[in-house]
């Protein structure tokens, strides 16, 4: 059964307004952010596209993105990458649908990602600003709001670990990843044809897939952007990162911190109880990346309570960063190629 990397990411946003929402006439001036209502309760969020545009800019200089190709005009108007995840990173892992003339080629995408929702309900602050600059005396000065919060948002992560660098052409997909030159193309230079999970594809050599899961990891611990830097400007990279070789890929870990009379909690007995019921199909180590200063003390907390896990190598915790780095490492190294076997 094939190994996905499955847990969850929280943000830590401060005074932020990472994902604006679509104004509407009735608001006037105002830019709001996204947030939706529960229970009588208003949550704030940012979209799972809005994450996966930040993770695609944050990609470092060294990885060349896909081009994206414009054609069209007004309604009809289409724009797509090149569909190329032979040669492109970022196609491989997110994936694309190009449509041409000579046809049309698509990828689902390698990284699922779920909306990234506050953890606690929070109330957005609307912020008041006047733009009087360079008016002539006696004019009135132009007035404009937006919303900001602070919360933390979570979200659940996925990456199927077999399909990277693995492009399906025939036998389970819709559409062939790539067009029939750019096959030969890619045989050309290192790929192979095979099958995995009855479908038949070309494969990148393993050198290069490990590759890229690395520099996958690695830009999730330097992630940056997002909307309103100029007024908000704020930490992107996780504040808590949890994440574990899963084999079939369920996500048992969506319980694990939850608002308690308005604060946030980590039920280490939760996590505990979680690795203990999917033993038997978590492949190694749980890694959980907790910044330092992140819900207090409780990152103290959780490491004494467990302890047990932690000496018997079944969870690793640590800063973030240093967790992504030294799974991105192990990656690399070929410590863990049985995880891209179908």
């Amino acid at each position: 059964m094939s190994i996905y990397l499955t847990g969850k990411a929280v943000l830590d946003i401060q005074a932020g307004a990472p994902n604006n929402g679509r104004g509407t006439a009735d608001q006037g001036n105002v830019t709001p952010v996204k947030q939706h209502r529960t229970g009588g309760k208003t949550y704030p969020y940012g979209s799972a596209q809005w994450w996966r545009r930040m993770l695609r800019d944050s990609l470092p200089e060294t990885e060349t993105p896909s081009p994206v190709l414009v054609n069209g005009k007004d309604a009809k108007q289409q724009a797509y990458t090149s569909g190329r995840p032979d040669r492109y990173t970022d196609d491989d892992l997110f994936g694309y649908m190009a449509a041409t003339k000579t046809g049309t080629h698509m990828r689902d995408t390698v990284l699922s990602t779920g909306t990234f929702v506050s953890i606690a309900p929070e109330r957005p602050t609307r912020d008041f600003g006047t733009m009087n600059r360079g008016l002539p005396t006696g004019a009135n000065p132009i007035l404009h709001e937006h919303e900001f919060y602070t919360a933390a948002l979570q979200g659940d992560l996925r990456l199927d670990l077999a399909r990277v660098g693995f492009f399906e052409q025939d036998g389970g997909v819709r559409k062939a990843a790539l067009s029939d030159e750019a096959v030969q193309e890619a045989l050309q230079a290192g790929c192979t044809e095979t099958t995995r999970r009855g479908t038949s594809g070309l494969l990148l050599p393993l050198p290069e897939r490990r590759r890229r899961v690395a520099v996958l990891l690695r830009t999730i611990a330097a992630m940056h952007g997002g909307a309103s830097q100029a007024a908000h400007y704020g930490d992107r990279t996780p504040a808590l990162i949890l994440l574990a070789p899963i084999q079939g890929g369920n996500q048992p870990f969506t319980r694990i911190l939850a608002p308690v009379e308005g604060e946030i909690r980590f039920f280490t007995d939760t996590l505990r109880e979680e690795i203990d019921a999917w033993s038997d199909l978590i492949d190694g180590t749980v890694y959980l990346g907790w910044a330092p200063g992140f819900l207090g003390d409780q990152r103290e907390t959780a490491r004494a309570d467990l302890d047990d896990l932690i000496k018997s190598d079944r969870l690793v915790i640590d800063h973030p960063r240093v967790v992504l780095e030294n799974l991105a490492t192990a990656i690399e190294t070929g410590q863990h190629d049985a995880w891209y076997q179908d």
